[in-house]
């Protein structure tokens, strides 16, 4: 992935993230626990995702890459409990209501909205792509290279020889 093409990921995800954590503050998306953890993953994915920016290491890369995993568990884990919570509404209304009937009701129903959290999904996945094949993962024979570069020529093939396991 180009740089270009990362830095344009980066700004969606942000936006995304950014969108989606305003939104949930103007809802007042904060009753229980539950309805905390979006809140707390998107605004650690903010500041998380500006650090890789400023400081891209590997670890804050490796730390993204496990926070988009929460994130993609917490959105598919709301999903539910927006239907869920969705169902138990439906059958208040019409306690005979019943198979996909109710279903079609719960899956359409506006609060909560039940697909909703699913952004939090693609939001994980998109940090994922952000953070594949990263250059701050390239790992230390990236690293090795680099600095190699600047070896004078006597140091640079002990160098060679330490890469390739000949020497210590």
């Amino acid at each position: 992935m180009t740089d270009t093409v990362r830095r344009f990921v980066l700004a969606i995800l942000l936006i995304g993230m950014i969108g989606s954590l305003v939104e949930l503050v103007l809802l007042e998306h904060d009753e229980d626990l539950n309805q905390w953890i979006p809140l707390v993953l998107l605004s650690t994915g903010i500041l998380g995702f500006v650090f890789a920016t400023v400081r891209p290491g590997s670890q804050v890369i490796r730390f993204l890459q496990i926070l988009m995993a929460f994130f993609i568990v917490a959105g598919a884990v709301g999903v539910v409990l927006h239907f869920q919570a969705n169902l138990e509404f439906q059958t208040e209304l019409d306690p005979s209501a019943s198979g996909l009937p109710l279903w079609m009701k719960a899956i359409r129903a506006k609060a909560p909205p039940a697909l909703a959290p699913g952004v939090m999904v693609q939001l994980g996945l998109l940090g994922l792509v952000y953070t594949f094949r990263h250059p701050a993962l390239a790992g230390r024979s990236a690293l090795t290279k680099d600095v190699e570069a600047g070896l004078p020529p006597s140091l640079k093939a002990s160098a060679d020889h330490r890469s390739l396991g000949e020497g210590g």
